[in-house]
């Protein structure tokens, strides 16, 4: 049976339809604290945007669960004479799937809505059959007569820009939208500690529930609070590549399928006491998992956590997407479920003082 209940999915989709591009993650921020702030004791949001909820304050010892909250976006970087934009990504977008998406600009001044335009088939002919998105020729059409009417509308360079979609379910199975990268993680950190009150759990130690600004453009946000509270377990959840669909090669990027449960990766930042744990948790619970490696570093806020303050135990729990880093990524619930009760049944299993040393 599922823990993710009718009203955490109302929240769900709120969350995953707001927009929170990296820089920008207020609006999202305070989404996911009002959420949250039933099921905490205490909360802070730091100088840059990490919000983060405290259970059971005032220990020595302290653990994190943690997500990021950003997601990709582009920037107006320029405002041609006839009035079309071009952008600067901010994060890791996509230029391949921008022409034809509709998008909102952010400014002062409200939403302005425009379109990522392109050239239709029929105006290219030899070699402009070639033509191809590029980060240099991609354009948004806000329908406007010239570059004054543009800068009217409260469009300036540095505005951010995001895509216009809304969450859907598929087939009863996927969740599907954009920025489930890694919005998700923040849902599901949420949902353990709702778990952790209703069922009436009472840790040994001061849990941190983390949600993380700032991973798109390296892993910032993390970096930061890890220093703040300098943690002694750090429990980090993202998403990883489903590579069971056309055009993605197992053998190159690993073998990983959604519906099949968390991935698990084993990385040098990956404390190998800490994933031990994980992986006892997960056949005591049994919860299926999928298994990873990375030769150098994870990618992830994990390498973040793992490398502050001296170094801190870490891991890495996965939740596996298709299509990453485009309007459509795709998370199976199930696995989202197996996410949750993972890290809400390793947390009872940490006891006060848990020895992770090396040896």
């Amino acid at each position: 049976m599922s823990v993710i209940t009718p009203k955490s999915e109302a929240f769900l989709k709120q969350y995953l339809n707001n927009a929170s591009p990296t820089g920008f993650e207020s609006s999202g921020q305070k989404l996911w604290l009002d959420y949250l702030k039933p099921y905490i004791d205490e909360w802070e949001v730091d100088n840059y945007g990490t919000a983060y909820g405290v259970i059971n304050p005032g220990q020595d010892y302290r653990v994190v669960i943690e997500g990021h909250a950003d997601e990709i976006s582009w920037f107006v970087h320029y405002i041609s004479d006839d009035g079309f934009i071009n952008v600067v990504r901010n994060g890791g977008s996509d230029h391949m799937i921008a022409p034809s998406k509709r998008v909102n600009i952010h400014t002062k001044k409200g939403i302005v809505k425009g379109v990522f335009g392109w050239p239709a088939i029929h105006t290219r002919h030899g070699e402009d059959a070639k033509l191809a998105p590029k980060t240099n020729n991609i354009f948004i059409d806000v329908g406007a007569k010239d570059k004054d009417e543009v800068l009217e509308m409260g469009i300036h360079v540095g505005c951010v820009i995001t895509y216009e979609d809304e969450m859907m379910i598929l087939n009863d199975r996927y969740y599907v939208g954009r920025a489930l990268d890694n919005r998700m993680g923040g849902f599901c950190i949420a949902e353990v500690a709702r778990l952790l009150k209703e069922n009436g759990k009472s840790l040994p130690f001061t849990l941190y529930v983390v949600n993380s600004v700032q991973e798109e453009v390296g892993l910032r946000g993390a970096e930061m609070v890890a220093h703040t509270i300098k943690p002694n377990v750090a429990i980090v959840t993202d998403v990883t590549h489903d590579t069971h669909t056309p055009l993605v090669s197992t053998k190159k990027l690993g073998d990983v399928k959604g519906g099949n449960g968390p991935s698990i990766t084993y990385a040098p930042a990956v404390h190998n006491k800490l994933l031990d744990l994980i992986i006892e948790t997960a056949g005591e619970m049994e919860i299926e998992l999928q298994r990873e490696a990375s030769s150098r570093r994870t990618g992830t806020d994990t390498d973040a956590f793992a490398y502050s303050n001296g170094g801190v135990p870490s891991a890495l729990i996965s939740l596996p997407l298709r299509y990453m880093h485009t309007t459509v990524e795709m998370a199976h619930k199930d696995d989202v479920d197996s996410v949750i009760r993972l890290i809400y049944e390793v947390l009872l299993r940490i006891e006060k003082g848990h020895n992770f040393k090396y040896f």
